[in-house]
Formats: structure tokens, sequence, C-alpha cells
């Protein structure tokens, strides 16, 4: 290297940062990646190795190599393409032209498993795929995934990925779903697709893609040890253990750093080289010729035994982690230029000048080509138009289309299929006299999975046994053990299962048995399933209704796991249809509703069951029968936001939910008979979104308010109501909250210190007088 080298792409523009020292003057002024720019063209320069005779174009690049010339040139540009758009990036970002600087520089040998892959295998992608990206884009005619990749750098509303909401690797026609995962959170879900394509194919259900399809997942080898990628290896080899197919190839790209924290040397291939369940293959990402066929044998290997595979491909990261990790003030020069000299693309530079594939002119005529064609595109994109309203940015967040939900939750026209399910005309569930709400969500699961051919029901004990609480008790026997069926205990892989059958066109309907324990898998839904539409714009969905079993008032049993009122963990995921019922006919209506989102808008909701009225029978005192209902026929469904009013007295409204409404009811003949006033209860029924109009409606003719809310008081449901009230103009009207306190629920008696219950509706009433 020359004492001041000149980089021709920095040669006019700013450097990102200034060289601390003792850095040896030699290397004052320049950043990494002015050094890895100057060592690709002085590397070329100055090559002197002897080329052997041009190979034909279906003939070995180098003798021995599975890769022939014309794939090697594909690969080489695509390689190319993706270091330009990283060198690009660091130098427009300082201009706010581009905004995000995350490299695939090291990594661009990836660009290897997507010439071997089909461009219908959906793949979940690490952020450094700009080399697998630039050589999928070949599998269709008349793609850029250069013009492509700049919009989506310059966050232009033209952006195909994302429309410009972030920088994201995805692509629908290439079937790229877009992930803005750092840590490894999109594994259960590639899992999950794997395992989907085969369950859609043993259902009889058409896939969107060929039935031999495989899921590509890669990921780093510091995010190889996050908890969510050890339960998807788990599971991977849990579902290979049993002999379930599930092709999912998983691509750990070892670069052997993550951010500053090394990985030790020889552990990934340590942990998973004999891993029960993973079938592993090793190839050299930093070297086409020779890593090809070893990427060949493992997606060969994937696709024909279809089991879950590891494919640990030998990368580096030069440029640091981003633009902003100025690597000089925490490793060292000599550190840093060992790493530089492991440049794939200097081997691949070699390659094309020893095959005779290339001169040396050509090797740099392609170089500077590809450099000035980012940048073109660069520049085109920062002129294209950028989110700059509101409306447009929340669009593709939570598309509603009120009417046609509503048609598709009432159609009921699989009523053969129904009389086959129930057993005849007399044992239909709109025939049978009241129950309570556990038999009723029972009938309405019955019911949507003899109107959805395509529903699956899985979770913990939800197969034979029927659920904790028995409420999904004779579904498998119904529609079997390909629909209804046991998962392992891991809620996060229950919900990465549940996007991966979505992906593939299924409606799938997870069990989390306890609210307690969706914490442990929070992110598959707040960072993954809700967010998709989102930072796909629409173009992808996974449409979902969750069931949790959840809230207290069970006498004091269960402790918190069993008593969890955390409600605000859902209410806080943008995108999320949260949905909570206090009686049997309303879970029918609801349930129905919420398929019908899923079908029709593909969204993401939580059906939120109060575990302690499943049982309930009766209102005011025992024996009265009062809170069992009759079965809704199946052409009435409840539209979303709409709740449900008791009584039509002004003196006293009180909003509710949940547990909350029947002891409301009982509050309000107490509080009749103390205080003489007429009170009306309101029962929310739809917590996310909250339909503020409705409850302003409620409040304006009230004289006093009381807001119910067995959340804690911090973090319910109550907040958003009051906010409500106050926002619409009614905040001067004499109120209370009944909440529950901000603590976790003890065992026995103490639990009912700690949540509302009927007299504290009293006392709050009696402060209102």
């Amino acid at each position: 290297m020359s004492a001041q080298p000149q980089s021709p792409l920095f040669n006019g523009f700013p450097s990102f940062n200034t060289v601390p020292s003792p850095i040896p003057a030699r290397m004052k002024g320049l950043n990494r990646a002015e050094i890895c720019d100057v060592n690709f063209v002085e590397f070329v320069r100055h090559w002197d190795g002897r080329a052997d005779a041009r190979p034909a174009a279906h003939e070995a690049v180098l003798e021995g190599s599975a890769l022939d010339a014309r794939g090697f040139a594909d690969l080489f540009e695509s390689q190319l393409i993706s270091r330009h758009l990283d060198l690009m990036a660091r130098v427009l970002r300082v201009q706010n032209k581009v905004f995000y600087t995350i490299g695939s520089s090291g990594h661009e040998g990836n660009a290897m498993v997507a010439r071997l892959t089909r461009h219908t295998d959906p793949a979940f992608l690490h952020y450094r795929s700009g080399g697998f990206m630039a050589e999928r884009f070949r599998k269709l005619p008349g793609m850029d995934p250069v013009m492509d990749s700049a919009l989506s750098f310059a966050a232009s509303k033209d952006d195909p990925a994302s429309g410009g909401r972030h920088k994201v690797w995805g692509s629908k026609p290439l079937w790229v779903l877009p992930q803005t995962s750092t840590i490894a959170s999109h594994l259960p879900k590639a899992l999950g697709t794997a395992v989907a394509i085969e369950t859609a194919r043993r259902l009889g259900h058409a896939l969107p893609i060929p039935d031999d399809s495989i899921a590509i997942c890669s990921f780093g080898d510091a995010s190889a040890n996050h908890a969510t990628a050890q339960t998807a290896f788990n599971a991977a080899a849990w579902t290979a253990y049993q002999k379930l197919p599930a092709p999912v190839l998983f691509v750990c790209e070892d670069n052997g750093i993550g951010i500053s924290v090394k990985t030790p040397g020889g552990w990934i291939g340590n942990r998973f080289r004999n891993m029960d369940g993973l079938d592993y293959f090793a190839a050299d990402g930093l070297d086409l010729a020779n890593g090809y066929g070893q990427v060949q044998r493992a997606v060969e290997h994937c696709r024909r035994s279809r089991r879950p595979t590891f494919l640990h491909l030998r990368t580096t990261r030069i440029m640091g982690h981003a633009g902003t990790d100025f690597e000089i003030e925490w490793r060292s020069v000599d550190e840093l230029c060992a790493v530089e000299a492991s440049d794939p693309l200097l081997r691949s530079a070699a390659i094309a000048l020893e095959s005779g594939l290339m001169s040396k002119e050509q090797v740099l005529e392609l170089y500077e080509a590809t450099r000035k064609r980012c940048f073109a595109a660069a520049e085109e994109a920062d002129r294209r138009p950028k989110l700059d309203r509101l409306a447009d940015v929340v669009a593709p967040l939570a598309p509603y289309t009120p009417a046609a939900v509503q048609a598709e939750a009432q159609r009921a026209d699989y009523g053969t299929r129904r009389l086959e399910v129930f057993g005849g005309e007399a044992k239909l569930p709109e025939q049978q006299p009241p129950r309570h709400l556990a038999i009723q969500i029972n009938n309405a699961l019955h019911d949507l999975f003899a109107k959805y051919p395509e529903t699956l029901l899985f979770g913990e004990d939800v197969a034979q046994k029927g659920g904790v609480y028995t409420v999904t008790k004779g579904l498998q026997k119904a529609f079997g053990p390909r629909r209804v069926f046991n998962t392992l205990l891991d809620e996060t892989m229950i919900l990465g299962m549940a996007q991966g059958f979505a992906n593939v066109g299924l409606l799938p309907i997870p069990e989390i048995q306890y609210l307690a324990y969706f914490h442990n898998a929070c992110d598959q839904i707040r960072g993954e399933a809700a967010s998709l539409q989102f930072f796909s714009n629409d173009q992808y969905r996974n449409p979902m209704v969750v069931r949790i079993a959840g809230l207290g008032y069970q006498r004091g049993f269960g402790g918190h796991f069993h008593n969890d009122n955390s409600i605000t963990a859902l209410r806080d995921i943008p995108g999320l249809v949260v949905g909570c019922p206090s009686r049997g006919d309303d879970a029918a209506t609801m349930l129905r509703t919420l398929a019908a989102l899923a079908k029709v808008d593909g969204r993401v909701s939580v059906f939120l069951e109060p575990i302690a009225l499943y049982m309930t029978k009766d209102l005011y005192e025992a024996g009265d029968g009062q809170w069992m209902t009759s079965y809704p026929s199946p052409d009435e469904a409840m539209p979303l936001g709409e709740g449900r009013v008791y009584g039509d007295g002004d003196d006293l409204v009180i909003f509710s939910y949940g547990n909350g409404v029947p002891m409301s009811l009982r509050a309000a003949r107490a509080i009749e008979a103390k205080h003489g006033w007429k009170t009306r209860v309101v029962d929310l029924r739809w917590l996310v979104p909250l339909n503020d109009a409705y409850i302003v409606e409620q409040a304006r003719s009230a004289k006093r308010i009381i807001v119910v809310d067995e959340g804690r008081r911090s973090a319910g449901v109550g907040e958003g109501v009051v906010t409500a009230i106050a926002e619409g103009g009614y905040g001067g009207r004499p109120f209370r909250r009944v909440v529950g306190v901000d603590t976790y629920t003890p065992l026995a008696g103490a639990a009912f210190l700690v949540i509302p219950g009927d007299d504290d509706i009293v006392a709050a009433a009696d402060t209102l007088a």
C-alpha cells in the first residue's frame, strides 16, 4: 500500500472519522472503508500471477471446482454490487442521503446460497445479505437489485420492500420476507414456515410455492447464542427426532465477532457439528471456487431429506459493524489489517485472474462500473419522494375493511359441514340450552374449523386433553391430529409456528396457555408478527388469532402465573387487535370477527379469555344461571369495537370488561338499592383498539362515571378509557377508577386484596355520592 493511497470512491467526499493518534501517520485521514476500497484496486493492479486458459462458460472456473465460469461471473458481479452499495452508503450517509450503514462487506459469499436455491424458497435473512439479494434478483427477469436497494437505503416511498419505512432486505416476487431482527427472532418463524410447507402438503392445502420448497434462514455467529435462536434449534431437533419433516436451511454466517464481542475460535463448529437433529455442513464463504460445492451439498441435502440443516458458512467482517463503528478505536491496526486481508473480494478477483476469465483491466473496469451504477442509483433514489404524511406511514400497519370483514364473519354457507361436525340438526349448538363461556368458545372453534378447512389449532395440552380447561375438547377427534395438535412447551416456538403457517396461507389459532407465559415470547408478536404488514408495506401478511387464557379471580388458586393481569403488554403492540369476552355468546361472535379480520385484512389478533369466567353460570346468586347464554346462529358476528350495554340509567355509568362486567352488574344492583341511582354498565369487549367514539357516546349523558379495570393502576385499560372521556370533552364528570394494585398476584385469599371486587365498586360509588 502506498503511503497515502487515494480511493476514487472518496475523492471529493468528506471522511467519516478522524483517526485518533497514536495511529501511524500513514493511516491518518483514512477510514477502513477507504482502505478496503484501495486494497482491492491495488491488489488487482499489482497482481502478477499466471493466468490459465480461459474456461468455457460451462467449464469449472478453476480445476476441481463445482462452480462453472458462467456462475462465477454472476456471483462475482453480485459480490461487487453488494460491496459498492456498502461503500456508497458510507459516503452518502454524511450527506443525509442514506439512512442505513450496516453493511454486508465480508459476507458476500452468501450469494452462493442464493444461486443454489430458488426464488420460491422463502428466505428470512440476516442483515448482511447484500450478496444474497443481488444474486437472487437474477432469478426473475427485469428486476434491478441496485435500484431497489438504493431506494431502501434512501428511505424512499418508492422502496419496493417497505415503502420507505425501514431498510430491510425484502422482495415479494422473490419470496424474501422483510426482517428487522438483529437478535435472531426470525429463526422460529423460519422453522415454522418449513414445518408449514410439509403440513400444508399433507392437508391438501394449495401452497403458493412448490411442494419441495425449503425455508432459508441466515444469521450471525453472535446471534446463534441468543435464546430465541436456541429455541429454534431445539425445536428443529425435536421435530427431526420424531421424524417429522422440517426443511429449513439454517445458514450461520460466522465472521467471528458480534459488534465488538468476539466469538471464541471454533465455538460454532463445536456447538453444532454434533447436535442431534441438525445436519451439519461447513462451507468456505470467502472462496467461491472452493465453497460453492460445499454450499451445494447442504442445499441439496435439505431439499432431498426434508430435515433441518445447519450450514456453517465462513465469513469475515470488514469495515466494522456499521458506518458509526470506528473499529480503529478498539482494535489494533495489525488486527484490522489481518481481517481486511481475508476480504472475499480479493479472493474472487484472484479467481477471475487465475482462471483467465478476466484481465486486470476487465476486473477494474467492472469494479468501477459497478461503483458508478450504485452511485447513480443512489442519486436517483434521493430524488424520489419520501414518506411525508402520517396517514401514509401508518397505512399498512392495521388495514381494516369493515364491510368486507363483517360480510365474511357472517358468511354461513357451510351448513352441510356443520351438520357433519355437530352430528345433525338437533345437536347444533344453537339448538341447545344456554351454556357457559368455555362451552360456547368450544362450539365457536368447531364452527370455525368447519368453515375454514385451512384452520389449525395448536399449543400445550390442546389435543387429546382438550386444554387445561377443556376449551378445545373434542376438536382433535372431530378434525384430526394434522389440524389440532400439541406442541413442545415453548411459547416462542408456538408463535413462530403460527407465523410459518400463516406465511403459506393457512389460518393458525395458536393457544398460549396462560397470559403470564406470553411474556416469554412477546417479541414474536411485537417484533415479528404484528410488524410484518408495516415493514413490507402490506405485501406480506401473517394472519392469526392467538388465544390466551388469562386475568384473575381464580379464588386465589395458582398465584401470579395463573392470574396475570398485565394487559398492557398486549395493548402496547402496534397494529394488534385484542378482544376480551365476558360471556359465551359474545365470545362466539367475536371469534367469527377475528377470523374474518385475519382472512380479509391479514391481521394479527389476540382473544383474551377470562379463566375465572370459563365455568361461571350464575350472576347474582347461586343457581340463577344468568351468566349462561344461548349460542348465536352462525350468521351473527360482532363488529370490531362494538360494546355491550346493560341497563339504561344515566345516574351512574360503569365501564368495564372481562371479569369486571359481572362484578359491575352485581355492584350496580347494590348501588341502586343504596343510593337510588339508575345505572348503566358498559362492557367494552374490545381492548385494542379502544373505541374512543363509543366510549365518549356512552359517557355523554352520564352524571357519574366509574371505570372498573382489573389491570394494574399504572398499566391497564382504564387510563385509555379515562383519556377518551377527557379528550371527548366529558372529563368534568365526577368519576372514580377501581383498579388492580401495582403488584404481582399472591396466593389464596391475599389475591383479593390486590384485585378489584364488588365491594370496591360500591365503595367508589359511595365517594361519588
